[in-house]
Order: C-alpha cells, then structure tokens, then sequence
C-alpha cells in the first residue's frame, strides 16, 4: 500500500444561489477589482493508504458522492497525489 493525499474540492454549480461568492465579489470590485464571476469553494484533504493512484481517487470520488458534496447543488473534483515519504 501506498500513501496518498486526496484533494476534494466542492463548489456549488452554476447557478445556484452563493451568497457568501455574492458578497465577496462585491467586495472585491468596490476595491477596484474587475472580476467576471466569483465562486466560494470548499476542498477536503483526505490522506488515505491504497494500491494505487487511481485506487484511491475512486475512494475519494465514492467520499465525496456519498457525503461531501450534493450532486443536485455541487461540482467536485478530485486530484490525488503520492505523498513524500
């Protein structure tokens, strides 16, 4: 078994209401900044031991279906990387 870091990061879809993106957007281009769009997101660090790198992006895609992301509000994406011994 391997040691690996798998980065989960979940925002919500295009479309649905985020205040807290709404917010700091405003924020944002009262300072000055021009921005198209602005999206919050959350990611997850999960370290988990598997066979392989693929072996553990299905367990951290099962994760995030399962409990850290809604697929009817949030998009997910998982990146996984060996961990330095």
């Amino acid at each position: 078994m391997t040691a690996y870091t798998a980065t989960v990061t979940v925002r919500l879809k295009r479309g649905v209401l985020d205040p807290e993106a709404e917010t700091t957007q405003k924020t944002l281009e009262r300072l000055g900044f021009e921005l198209a769009d602005l999206r919050s997101a959350d990611q997850f660090e999960v370290d988990l031991d598997a066979d392989d790198a693929d072996s553990a992006a299905e367990r951290a895609d099962e994760m995030a279906q399962r409990l850290l992301a809604n697929p009817t509000l949030h998009d997910y994406d998982v990146v996984v990387e060996e961990q330095a011994e």
